[in-house]
């Protein structure tokens, strides 16, 4: 095979001709061989020569009945460094440069990566980031020894059999693998170099685990993509939910990392008595319960990526997207037990095709069990184990675009109490203004107790749409695309739902599970005013004055938190000023000249701590 049939730059040309052997895939399955060593290999160390430090070995991968399970050695690499990226190149930018980190242009070690990959067995295939007709043509080139890591790749974003490629393939997008540069010149930091060029977005990882190159590497090169062209991958789960009664509501669930987006996807985890826990009174002990017999039915339509692409939209008020990816990386860390989610329990143990298990505890052979974890510590289980599925396996799975009618934000919440205030104060849900939806897109709260990434200190933002520690450019203009869909799509209603805490209640993610099926049932209708009340912060919108599910009340005080008892006016208001602090220090980052005019209005009607109905006005609703 000719991997000249790829029409790479003539760099890549000679790196394929001068390097040690190569690999052309054509399906996983043969990635899965790779993975583990070869078609009679059940089990691979991946090492590389270090100077100075001898074989370091990155990963084990092992053949299991049901795919494959790769463990890092490192207990750091099993989550994303939210540090890692930085950007190679001279175009403009608001993200940190290479030379700004390291103090040297990128150039040499980019050539340095080039001469180590010319030294190493490699496998390269191709696909098409974001889906034929919408992303890019692209291509990877890794050691052929990190198969699982080109396996990940595969899975997510798709493989193109060599004898399939178009006649026209022509890479925009390429990403080189060259894990050894963290030992030799990162002090064994997670580092993905994006490196934006005349056509060509280069993207350099020098590291293994598939979340920040793999993953949001290539979410990166469409967020650049869409910047240049003027749409926007948002950084959402998208769920089609049918009741009982056959009503169909859609609905847009963002969030930052940890913010409930796969959650949303999943049905409500129940007791063993089919009670549905609402949550559990941190200080007294007592616990709630709600009873809904019968759920609605869940059509997923995307995990993470949804592209809003122009020629997908309807033009009727609502945001119309589909899924940027082939497969979905699923986070299970809430698993820790079998019959906690017995569907993607079932799937995993029994796939009809072989999936990719990421710090699962398994052996060669053995059947990968998605509530055995590796540990990072004696006793400390990994708070990150993943798994990688298809997202055709899936039953209802939703193919092609679909329009959304409720456009929801997740929130890590901690605890708040009289004694320790917080921003905790969120309750079940809260109905939200486009333009108040819109801020809460800008500031993105990473939020608390964050298992997906490396351990932050306080409440941190990821930004615009959540997807800002993606995006190689400039927050103004994904500011400006986001504030674009929400003047353009007046006809969907806003909510913000936070999942962990409800004041002194651990709650996890129920609340949003409760609004999903609660406004699934009520459709379209729109609220009378008397069923809404303002927020006692104003940055959280409308609060339900009652909610009733199925005939089932939920009590007051999961919807307004000033009132538990537990909390109280005056540390509900504690936590409002830390909310209102937090949206003052971020939304600086956005006092731009090149921002939107309604925005700037956004803005300073926030930092002048404008009221709801100041927010009504400056996006009206249909």
């Amino acid at each position: 095979m000719n991997p000249n049939r790829y029409h790479p730059p003539a760099e890549v040309v000679d790196l394929l001709a001068n390097c040690q052997g190569l690999t052309i895939a054509n399906t996983t399955a043969e990635l899965i061989d790779l993975a583990c060593g070869g078609p009679g290999s059940d089990r691979f160390e991946v090492g590389y020569e270090v100077p100075g430090k001898g074989r370091v070995v990155e990963a084990t991968v092992a053949r299991v009945r049901n795919g494959v399970a790769a463990n890092y050695t490192e207990a750091y690499m099993r989550r994303r460094d939210p540090n890692c990226m930085v950007i190679g190149d001279g175009l403009p930018t608001d993200k940190e440069t290479f030379r700004q980190r390291f103090g040297t242009d990128f150039g040499p070690l980019r050539q340095q990566t080039f001469e180590w990959l010319k030294d190493q067995e490699l496998a390269m295939f191709g696909f098409v980031a974001g889906g034929a007709g919408m992303g890019m043509d692209a291509i990877v080139i890794a050691p052929a020894n990190a198969g699982f890591f080109a396996l990940g790749l595969a899975m997510l974003q798709g493989i193109i059999p060599y004898a399939e490629v178009p006649d026209n393939f022509e890479p925009r997008a390429i990403i080189y693998v060259a894990p050894v540069f963290r030992h030799t010149h990162f002090q064994g930091q997670q580092v993905v170099v994006h490196n934006r060029r005349d056509g060509l977005h280069e993207l350099f990882s020098y590291n293994l685990y598939p979340g920040p190159s793999a993953k949001k590497g290539i979410y990166g090169v469409l967020l650049g993509q869409g910047e240049r062209e003027g749409w926007v991958t948002n950084h959402c789960s998208t769920v089609q939910v049918v009741t009982p009664y056959d009503n169909v509501v859609t609905i847009m669930h963002e969030g930052a990392s940890g913010g409930g987006k796969s959650e949303m996807l999943e049905q409500a985890h129940r007791e063993p008595d089919g009670r549905l826990l609402l949550g559990e009174n941190l200080v007294t002990g007592e616990q709630r319960y709600l009873e809904i017999p019968r759920t609605c039915e869940l059509r997923a339509v995307t995990d993470d990526m949804a592209l809003c692409h122009p020629s997908v939209q309807e033009g009727k008020g609502k945001l119309t997207l589909l899924d940027a990816e082939n497969a979905w990386f699923v986070r299970v860390n809430h698993l820790e037990h079998y019959g906690t989610d017995v569907h993607l329990e079932k799937l995993a143990a029994e796939p009809p095709v072989p999936l990719l298990f990421l710090s699962i505890d398994a052996v060669p052979g053995s059947r990968a069990l998605l509530w055995e974890h590796i540990e990072d510590a004696p006793g400390k289980r990994c708070p990150n184990p993943r798994l990688i599925i298809p997202r055709k396996v899936f039953p209802g799975v939703v193919e092609g675009a679909v329009t959304v009618d409720i456009r929801s934000l997740g929130v890590r919440t901690p605890p708040c109490t009289r004694e320790k205030p917080t921003y905790g104060i969120l309750g079940v849900f809260h109905i939200l203004p486009p333009a108040l939806g819109w801020l809460w897109r800008l500031v993105s709260p990473r939020g608390h107790a964050n298992p997906s990434i490396v351990e932050t200190e306080g409440m941190t933002s990821e930004g615009v749409g959540s997807y800002w520690p993606f995006a190689t450019g400039r927050r103004v203009d994904q500011a400006n695309l986001l504030l674009e869909q929400f003047v353009e799509n007046t006809r969907m209603r806003h909510i913000l739902c936070p999942n962990q805490h409800i004041g002194a209640w651990r709650v996890g993610f129920m609340p949003q599970w409760i609004a999903r099926e609660y406004l699934a049932r009520r459709g379209a209708a729109k609220f009378r005013p008397d069923q809404l009340r303002p927020a006692r912060c104003p940055l959280l919108g409308h609060t339900l004055h009652q909610l009733q599910v199925e005939g089932r009340f939920i009590t007051r005080w999961f919807l307004q938190v000033d009132l538990q008892p537990e909390v109280g006016e005056a540390a509900y208001d504690q936590g409002a000023e830390i909310l209102r602090d937090f949206f003052h220090r971020c939304l600086a980052d956005y006092v731009d000249p090149d921002l939107d005019p309604l925005g700037k209005q956004i803005l300073e009607c926030c930092l002048d701590n404008g009221r709801l109905d100041d927010y009504e006005r400056l996006i009206p609703v249909d």
